[in-house]
Order: C-alpha cells, then sequence, then structure tokens
C-alpha cells in the first residue's frame, strides 16, 4: 500500500512538472507572439503619423480648397486631412522662431496647405512615389512638402524589426517543441517497461498509445490554460504601466494568441507523446535497459 501511495505521488509529481514545464514553454511562446502584435501595432501607429503637405497655389478660392480638401479625403490613400491657412502657417513659425517673418519681409511668405496622413499601407517609397505624381498633376498643386529621407528610414527600420521578431518567433517555436518533446519524452520514459508489458499481453499500437495521446491532450491543455493565465497577467502589467499601449496593441490580438496556446499545447504535446511511445513500442527487454 506504501509502495502504492509513493508510485502515485511520484507520477502525480512528474506529472505536475510536465504541466508547468510546457506551460512556460508556451508563456514565453506567447510573449513573443504579442511582442509581434506590438512590433505590427507600433509600425502602424508610426506610419500613420506620417504626414506630408499638398502646398496650394495662392490664387485659390476658399470653395476651391474646399473641393480639394474634399478630393483628399476620397482618396484610398487618405486617413485624415487638415487645411492649414497662410495666416495659421505664419504664426506657427512665428511660435518655433519667436519672430515674426511678416515684419523683416514685408508680406507673408507662407502658402495654404492641406496636411494628409497616409493609411499604413501606403506610407512607402513606392506609393508616396505614385502618390506625388498623381497630385503635383493638379493644377490647384504648388507641391508635395515631406521628408524622404524619414520616412525611407522608419520604413527600414520597421522591415528590420519585422525580419529580427519573426527569426525569433521561429526559433522559439522550435526550442518550445524541443522542449516540450523532452518534457513528455521523460514522463513516458518511466513507462517503458509499461508499454513492453502491454504489448507483450498482445495490446495494439493503437491501444498502447491512446491513454497517453489521451494525457497529453489534458496536459497541454491544462499548460495552455496555465500559460494564458500568466499571458493575461503580463498584459494587464503592461497596460497598467505604459499608458496608451491599447493604441497599438490589439485587445483581438491578445485574444487570438489566448486561445492559440492551448491549442499549440495540445497539438505539440499530441505530436511529443506518439513520436515518444512509438520509440519504445517495438524495443526489446534488453534494450529498456540501455536507453
Amino acid at each position: 500500500m506504501a509502495y502504492k501511495k509513493s508510485g502515485s505521488a511520484s507520477f502525480f509529481s512528474s506529472r505536475l512538472t510536465s504541466v508547468i514545464s510546457i506551460a512556460l514553454a508556451l508563456y514565453m511562446t506567447g510573449v513573443f507572439f504579442v511582442f509581434g502584435l506590438l512590433s505590427r501595432g507600433l509600425s502602424v501607429y508610426m506610419k500613420e503619423n506620417l504626414a506630408f503637405s499638398v502646398v496650394l497655389k495662392d490664387d485659390l478660392r476658399e470653395s476651391d480648397i474646399r473641393r480639394m480638401q474634399d478630393y483628399l479625403e476620397a482618396q484610398p490613400f487618405v486617413r485624415s486631412t487638415e487645411y492649414v491657412s497662410k495666416a495659421e502657417a505664419a504664426e506657427e513659425m512665428k511660435a518655433e522662431l519667436g519672430e515674426d517673418p511678416e515684419v523683416f519681409l514685408g508680406y507673408n511668405p507662407f502658402h495654404a496647405s492641406i496636411g494628409v496622413t497616409l493609411k499604413s499601407e501606403y506610407a512607402n517609397a513606392e506609393n508616396l512615389r505614385e502618390i506625388e505624381k498623381k497630385l503635383t498633376a493638379d493644377v490647384r498643386v504648388m507641391e508635395l512638402a515631406y521628408r524622404k529621407d524619414i520616412m525611407q528610414t522608419v520604413n527600414d527600420n520597421i522591415r528590420r524589426i519585422g525580419l529580427v521578431l519573426a527569426l525569433l518567433i521561429a526559433l522559439l517555436m522550435v526550442i518550445s517543441f524541443v522542449l516540450i518533446s523532452n518534457t513528455i519524452r521523460l514522463l513516458i520514459y518511466s513507462k517503458r517497461f509499461l508499454i513492453y508489458t502491454m504489448r507483450l499481453v498482445g495490446a495494439t499500437p493503437e491501444f498502447i498509445r491512446r491513454p497517453f495521446i489521451r494525457s497529453a491532450v489534458v496536459n497541454g491543455a491544462v499548460a495552455g490554460g496555465l500559460a494564458d493565465m500568466l499571458l493575461a497577467l503580463t498584459a494587464v502589467y503592461l497596460q497598467n504601466e505604459l499608458s496608451g499601449l491599447d493604441r497599438i496593441l490589439p485587445v483581438g490580438g491578445v485574444v487570438t494568441v489566448c486561445l492559440v496556446l492551448p491549442l499549440l499545447g495540445v497539438a505539440l504535446s499530441v505530436g511529443a507523446a506518439y513520436f515518444s511511445v512509438n520509440r519504445y513500442l517495438y524495443m526489446e527487454r534488453g534494450q529498456l535497459y540501455s536507453v
């Protein structure tokens, strides 16, 4: 009886250790997925805050300017527009320089303009060239004013960060699978003689695998639930520490990651259990002592 209790306690301890190990591997995978979402949200936020000015000709009437603004807002690449009059442009420059340019020039040197912020998918060099060609062909437009170098630098940096994160996520997925596989293999290793005995009494491979697969499903699902709890606590902590995080980290994306983690835990656990059982399924008794 004492041996039976000790064996049950040992099995429970091994299973608990297995679940915790799988949960930690899934949690780290989830963290990197959330960082991927955060990177994507940040890139969209930065791109949508890159703006350019459509500088208008001086001879335009107020009605022409309103029609131009309506025309811009109807374009598929425009997220928002803001009209800046000549007087407002002069006031902005006066606030920046501390001097009124009209005083020493004798006239207002600025032109009315319409500030345009782009939708994120259009904020790249190729699309900007097409947009510039289209807008400068309009007779109402004098020029497009924007910092090409800054836009190019932002896009290049975002591309590099995305590539690095994608590689890290792929690497972490491989590491997670190896960790989960090793954890389950150690758990099944302790049952290798049981597998041998079941095979001796005529049990089919499917029958032998079934309890291990069922256990792997439960372990993966429970580990996924624990990983979700840790990830949710991390998200809440970051939300409290970093103001404005909700603008670049979509809640729907985090929920999706939380739904995927238990499924990923089950899939990896079942796969690892299947291959681990197969390893011992056809071994002879002497080989079981040497593995």
